[in-house]
């Protein structure tokens, strides 16, 4: 009977850590694809492969979003601001926060957004949605990002997304370097030294 017990709680024990290995291997190889073209907030194309020479902070949100994704904004423009400071915002990162619901999330609505937290409206963050006379593609290319950062999500009717809680650091080739949980959860301070770890 022990010997059972051994054997059962092995293979459990094994296919937990499989399961774990499966994701930090994801999570070590995810990339965005770099033809993935979205429109910011101004209405102009934005193609991840274009800039190679930047980090990029990844959030996804959507602005009708109660409660972690204004949470987390808020905490990155903190963030932004010690990044200013340290001279390497805009030079060494860019904020790249890019919304799930692009049918309510026009540009019109994604200024608004930034207006709200006083973001500075220029290259170094961009709030992408989709391109409102080819959503369907747009969606796809939305989802190309998520996929590539296992980021879920899914509108199950009423408008408020069901959805990961997770922002990602990603390098110059948009390949993944790091996750942090967000809202109240997300440490500045944490995020803040990851950054100029990978700058250096």
């Amino acid at each position: 009977m022990k010997k059972i017990y051994l054997i059962c709680s092995l293979a459990v024990f094994l296919g937990i850590a499989g399961g774990i290995s499966f994701f930090l291997i994801r999570d070590t190889n995810a990339a965005i694809p770099a033809d993935v073209t979205l429109i910011n907030q101004n209405g102009d194309p934005y193609q991840f492969g274009k800039d190679k020479t930047k980090l990029k902070l990844i959030e996804f949100i959507y602005t009708h979003c109660p409660d972690v994704c204004p949470t987390t904004t808020q905490k990155m423009v903190k963030l932004k601001n010690d990044l200013v400071e340290k001279g390497v915002f805009g030079k060494n990162i860019e904020f790249v926060t890019i919304t799930i619901d692009p049918y309510r999330d026009t540009p019109e609505i994604l200024q608004g957004y930034r207006q709200g937290f006083g973001i500075k409206d220029d290259k170094n963050w961009v709030f992408l949605t989709g391109e409102k006379q080819n959503m369907k593609n747009s969606q796809k290319e939305i989802r190309k990002v998520t996929d590539a950062m296992q980021f879920q999500y899914k509108d199950p009717g009423n408008g408020q997304f069901i959805h990961s809680t997770f922002t990602y650091l990603v390098d110059e080739n948009n390949k993944f370097v790091a996750k942090f949980p967000m809202g109240n959860e997300f440490k500045e301070q944490e995020v803040y030294d990851k950054i100029i770890d990978k700058i250096k």
